[in-house]
């Protein structure tokens, strides 16, 4: 009898293939090391790390050309997790003090360190304790013997692999021999590996309870990665129609690859911005980022990250205009830092937050540590006389909090021309609206701005009050909720009636399945992960604003239980996979 388990659909496409169980955890439990044997025991550690650096190294070195820059900057991260000190001179003393053997004190470290990524309010830096899992169960597996993830793995090719979790160091591995697609135990849509599938384009399903404990080695599976969904052992009847589905899905990637060159224009002859998101300089050079008219959202928190002083002005505005030059005329715009209190930036940790989704962070962080952000501002004024830039200000909830913004801005502006520094005199600046109080008030924000674009992330998780990296909670995360679809149009509406631009940054833009919903509500600049441009312009370019506006008015005016999932079905039924 078939079987169907449900997860998180991370990366489009479906497989089908022998499912292969990966068994990655590895336990852990205590002894005790006399104490004439406590430095062999460091030794042994310390080689743990040795080899756990060399391990990443040679992958890094063995990234097939052409592959997305996002997996060199994967194992880039890890590295510089395994020369830090947390991780490796701590377990060091604690081996020494507690007299207790190496894989207990790593334990205890990663947890001490563990708890304060799970303090973050930020749902994506959230998502970042999973790499300091990834980095101590690879020094786990050294000091265990039990490297054989990174090398004499059996032939994988066109395998479907159920982990309970995998690195984004191992995703290279298993894509590089040939795998179908993956399912997890556990992960979200924002980790590390699920961004890598999407880049590499491997079918890809996360948050899949019990696969390894209901699946076997050698069973013939189904992953479906848009929908989520993992079934084993499948009659006749859904094999065949997933065979299809599987055609077709090949067909349309095909037809995406031929309108690469194309402008994204609807059929009623409006031109929509497509742009992307990058995190680093080098997001830029990546396959298929030459669809994108530009970066609609630069996140410069990456700058500020696994370090212990954050970096100078000169550092950030040599990145600044590393991707102005590589971007050979097309605009920039940055936001500013969007990080909390509890995130270690300057060798400090911030103060004890009960509920740090709605404490210190982003521009309530900057205008508290004006140095920091006057920092960040001088290197951004300075790089925007080597091409277009844009400032945009993350987590806005006051006018007053903006107010001081622009305050901060000016004198920043005074500052550099007394100094001679040179600086384009008309940076835009926009807002991110992200809170629900700033899509209520965005009317009034947009008499002081030049831009708004529109977070769904955040805007999302405030306003139905949910977590969505937690999977007790996630199911309630909704863009469709009316709630959250009337603030998106009440912004949309408030940046048209004052004539700025509303560009759309969050997850929601890259989803093609809301692109004509979003096109109906007057939205004509959406920016993504440069993975999802072909799919949302191949939509663009079959959809008529015109046509899809009273639509649209209708679905808002009548949001009973139920009406709206099946309308938005209603509006893309004609699209051409």
């Amino acid at each position: 009898m078939s079987l169907l388990l449900s997860g998180i659909g991370v990366s489009r496409g479906i497989a089908i293939g022998k499912a292969h169980l990966m068994r990655g955890s590895v336990e852990v439990v205590e002894s005790a090391i006399p104490t004439h044997l406590l430095d062999d025991e460091i030794s042994r550690f310390l080689r743990a790390v040795d080899d756990a650096r060399s391990q990443l190294h040679a992958l890094r070195e063995h990234i097939p050309s052409g592959t997305s820059v996002d997996i060199a900057s994967f194992i880039e991260t890890h590295l510089l997790m395994l020369n830090d000190a947390t991780l490796c001179n701590t377990p060091a003393e604690l081996i020494r003090e507690l007299h207790c053997n190496a894989e207990w004190a790593l334990k205890l470290q990663r947890d001490a360190v563990v708890s304060v990524f799970e303090a973050m309010e930020d749902p994506y830096l959230r998502t970042r304790r999973e790499d300091v899992d990834h980095v101590v169960n690879r020094i786990l597996r050294n000091l265990l013997g039990r490297d054989q993830r990174d090398s004499g793995m059996p032939a994988l090719k066109d395998t479907v692999v159920l982990a309970d979790d995998l690195t984004p160091a191992e995703a290279v591995l298993l894509e590089h021999q040939g795998i179908a697609a993956f399912a997890t135990e556990s992960g979200g849509p924002l980790s590390h590996t699920a961004i890598l599938s999407r880049s590499m384009e491997i079918p890809a399903v996360v948050g899949v309870h019990g696969v390894q404990q209901y699946l076997h080695d050698g069973e013939l599976v189904i992953l479906d990665g848009l929908q989520g969904v993992l079934i084993a052992d499948p009659d006749e009847q859904t094999l065949a129609l997933y065979r299809q589905r599987q055609q077709a899905e090949w067909q349309r990637r095909a037809e995406l690859a031929c309108i690469a060159e194309q402008p994204a224009i609807t059929l009623d002859a409006v031109p929509v911005n497509l742009q992307a998101n990058i995190e680093l300089p080098e997001d830029v050079n990546a396959s298929g980022f030459d669809n994108a008219s530009g970066v609609g959202l630069y996140r410069t928190e990456f700058l500020f990250m696994n370090r212990a002083i954050p970096p100078g002005e000169e550092e950030q505005f040599d990145c600044y205009r590393a991707v102005i030059d590589a971007l050979n005329g097309k605009p920039l715009t940055i936001r500013t830092l969007d990080i909390g209190a509890d995130k270690q930036v300057d060798g400090r940790h911030g103060r004890t937050c009960s509920n740090p989704a709605l404490g210190l962070r982003a521009i309530r962080l900057c205008l508290k540590d004006q140095p920091l952000f006057r920092t960040q501002l001088r290197a951004i004024l300075r790089a925007s006389s080597h091409g277009p830039v844009r400032i945009m200000i993350p987590m806005l909830s006051t006018t007053h909090e903006l107010h001081q913004t622009l305050t901060l801005l000016n004198e920043t502006r005074n500052a550099l021309q007394r100094e001679g520094y040179a600086f384009a005199p008309d940076v835009e600046i926009g807002g991110m609206i992200e809170v629900p109080a700033a899509a209520l008030t965005a009317a009034e924000f947009s008499t002081h701005l030049d831009f708004l674009s529109i977070g769904t992330n955040d805007l999302i998780q405030y306003t139905l009050a949910i977590d969505r990296v937690d999977d007790e909670v996630n199911y309630l995360y909704d863009p469709l909720h009316p709630a959250v679809l009337r603030l998106i149009k009440m912004t949309i509406d408030a940046g048209n009636q004052a004539g700025i631009p509303v560009a759309m940054c969050g997850e929601m833009a890259g989803d093609p399945r809301y692109t004509r919903l979003l096109l109906g509500m007057g939205l004509t600049e959406f920016s993504m992960h440069h993975t999802s441009l072909s799919e949302v312009k191949n939509v663009i370019n079959q959809s008529d604003i015109s046509k899809l506006k009273p639509l649209v008015d209708e679905l808002l005016n009548n949001t009973r239980a139920g009406h709206i999932p099946a309308r938005i079905d209603s509006l893309n039924s004609n699209l051409t996979e």
